[in-house]
């Protein structure tokens, strides 16, 4: 009863010092901070924006990407100047959660930045992403030239001839980029800043088994 007893108060302690380090100030480091948020101003690198819900989920997969320069989270798509979190969470401003993709196109392709974002969301899902329902978190790749619409439209036929999309077929929208507007810093690197609420999040949320089920795997 008594070794019962401490572990109980262990594991307690152990999930309190987690919770502590969570809500630490985060200090980013020059590799975890973006070097210029949202559109490129360097003509040698490249933008691209794709929603896949929630944009803390959507941030680091491209941010282990050589050549990608910065992610930013942020909202697009809707009519609302400047929105803030909780007026495009509430639905109501026609925006979604995005992530804005500065690159080095010399080091990392259109195509491969493609791939990563169909592999971290549910195209067939008309109503939302995993947990998180409402147009606001649809998937959706939002194109800057006419080189990335070509390469978006191509992929996304070339998914849909897939068996698993052939009785429920994609949804992905492909849409003209619109004004992007960065959401809050405190939306920033969430990943980063406050890893256990985030695992806590995506696992919830269904995400990665999500995923797994429409791929065969997740991040």
């Amino acid at each position: 009863m008594q070794t019962l007893r401490q572990l109980f108060f262990g594991l307690l302690l152990v999930a309190a010092l987690g919770l502590m380090w969570d809500a630490l100030p985060f200090y980013a480091t020059a590799d975890s901070m973006p070097e210029s948020p949202g559109q490129a101003s360097d003509p040698n690198l490249a933008t691209a924006t794709f929603a896949g819900g929630c944009f803390w989920c959507m941030e680091g997969p491209f941010d282990h990407l050589d050549g990608v320069v910065s992610t930013t989270s942020g909202y697009t798509g809707g009519t609302k100047v400047d929105p803030t979190y909780a007026e495009v969470s509430g639905g109501g401003t026609g925006h979604v959660e995005a992530v804005q993709v500065v690159y080095d196109p010399s080091k990392v392709s259109y195509d491969r930045l493609l791939e990563v974002f169909w592999q971290n969301v549910d195209p067939v899902d008309s109503r939302g992403q995993f947990c998180d329902k409402g147009s606001q978190y649809t998937s959706r790749i939002f194109v800057h030239t006419d080189e990335q619409q070509a390469l978006a439209e191509e992929s996304k036929t070339t998914l849909s001839v897939l068996k698993q999309f052939q009785k429920t077929p994609i949804v992905t929208a492909i849409e003209p980029a619109q004004t992007f507007y960065p959401a809050e810093d405190y939306h920033q690197d969430y990943y980063l800043k406050h890893p256990l609420r985030y695992k806590y999040y995506r696992t919830a949320c269904g995400r990665d088994r999500r995923l797994a089920e429409v791929w065969g795997s997740g991040e």
